[in-house]
């Protein structure tokens, strides 16, 4: 598992976008954390280096919203769903079949009907005595896709974190 700390929102999103290279059709991040931790900033990151244009928000209550880039980005939050066939209603599978990207906050109660390959994402808001926009990324690749780029990711955030300043 990689830990990364991040010290703003700004730096989230440029976390994601580290990320971007690495993404190939049919890629799935699944995003945990508590309320405000950064999931939406982590996607509006990952979206933006992916060239989407448009305004990234969190689909609390559309549930689900596609953009268009490199490739196509579906975005999913599923906090408000209470269990499994509330998931399938979103189409999920259809979804997954799409070759596009997907990241899906909240993504627990669809762990069972995601494909064996996924990256989990756990962001943690940072300790009362840290800066109040820090917070720690624990990325854990699951699945032999993710586990065969695990070298390529621990170089992007080793990369990534030797050239941000102390303000990030």
């Amino acid at each position: 598992m990689l830990h990364v700390r991040t010290r703003s929102v700004e730096a989230t999103r440029q976390v994601a976008a580290a990320l971007e290279p690495l993404l190939r059709p049919g890629d799935v991040i699944l995003l945990s954390g508590d309320l405000g931790a950064g999931k939406t900033a982590f996607v509006q990151g990952l979206a933006a280096a992916l060239g989407v244009t448009e305004q990234v928000t969190s689909p609390t209550f559309t549930l689900a919203a596609s953009y268009e880039g490199r490739l196509r980005l579906h975005h999913l939050d599923v906090y408000r769903l209470d269990n499994l066939a509330e998931v399938l209603d979103l189409d999920l599978p259809e979804l997954l079949e799409d070759h596009a990207a997907i990241c899906i906050e909240w993504g627990e109660v669809v762990v069972p009907e995601l494909p064996r390959d996924f990256l989990r994402i756990r962001i943690q808001l940072g300790h009362p005595e840290d800066i109040e926009d820090a917070r720690v990324f624990e990325i854990e690749p699951i699945g032999p896709s993710w586990v065969s780029r695990s070298a390529e990711l621990t170089l992007v955030w080793t990369q990534w974190t030797a050239n941000q300043s102390g303000d990030l």
